[in-house]
């Protein structure tokens, strides 16, 4: 690494390819309000190598290194250090107000990834870096849109996706996951009386009660055991999966399982 900088090797090499064909890698740049792990440093590599091969093959290859500086991940962190949770108080803050807490944080932790990437090899350009809130970035963005809207190439579509109440806006699968949690959640267990044996039901449990009117049919896990189960409150009988036999009737805990079915033969 010492003797890299010491012959200034990326820049040099760059400088030895200038007036060739160009090579152009775009790179989804990270955030910098957190600090890179696994995932970063592996894609990270793989990105290098990707870009070392195509400068090794008589292209010219500028390689520079971006933050992203957009999204939740940073209004998430201002509203925790400002105390805020409802979108009437960003508005009481000011837009303009709100916006500068987020720039003063979007490159909080650029000096540890300059260390971490550059510790790893990888040859990119920190000097020269670029900001997604930059305007030049920003509209060339539209720009780039607004091509490709002229040419015919964009259309209208429907995706169904994770949603933010108090941000008023959809999530992406990333931002959806920063403040994933465990929770208990309220379940409806219900029965389905069998055509031929009234008396006889099978048993589901589902989160979600108003798709229940749309279900078309019940299906069994071949491979799973099934028991028979009569209730001593309505003397009926139930069909229960093994597994969730104590959840559904916690008294039996202690009993032995008399008989038990697969799937297939239920």
């Amino acid at each position: 690494m010492k003797y890299w900088k010491r012959i200034n090797a990326f820049r040099t090499s760059v400088a030895l390819n200038a007036g060739k064909p160009e090579y152009t890698f775009y790179d989804g740049p990270p955030f910098a309000t957190g600090l890179p792990h696994y995932g970063h440093i592996l894609a990270g590599t793989i990105k290098d190598t990707v870009t070392r091969y195509a400068h090794q093959t008589g292209h010219s290859v500028p390689r520079r290194f971006g933050w992203d500086c957009h999204g939740l991940p940073v209004e998430y962190e201002i509203d925790k250090a400002l105390g805020l949770s409802t979108r009437d108080e960003v508005l009481a803050m000011g837009i303009g107000t709100y916006n500068s807490h987020c720039r003063s944080i979007v490159q909080r932790y650029t000096r540890e990834w300059e260390t971490v990437v550059t510790r790893l090899g990888r040859w990119i350009d920190f000097d020269n870096d670029y900001r997604t809130m930059d305007a030049g970035f920003m509209e060339s963005v539209w720009w780039v849109f607004k091509a490709l809207h002229n040419k015919g190439l964009i259309y209208r579509g429907y995706k169904v996706m994770p949603y933010s109440t108090t941000c008023a806006t959809p999530l992406s699968n990333f931002e959806a996951g920063l403040n994933y949690k465990d929770v208990s959640d309220l379940a409806v267990v219900v029965s389905f009386p069998l055509v031929d044996s009234p008396s006889v039901s099978l048993v589901a449990w589902t989160t979600t009660p108003w798709t229940l009117p749309a279900n078309l049919a019940l299906c069994v896990n071949e491979v799973l055991s099934y028991v028979k189960v009569r209730s001593v409150l309505d003397k009926k009988i139930y069909i229960v999966a093994e597994q969730r036999l104590t959840q559904l009737f916690p008294m039996l805990k202690s009993k032995k399982v008399q008989k038990r079915e697969r799937g297939r033969s239920v």
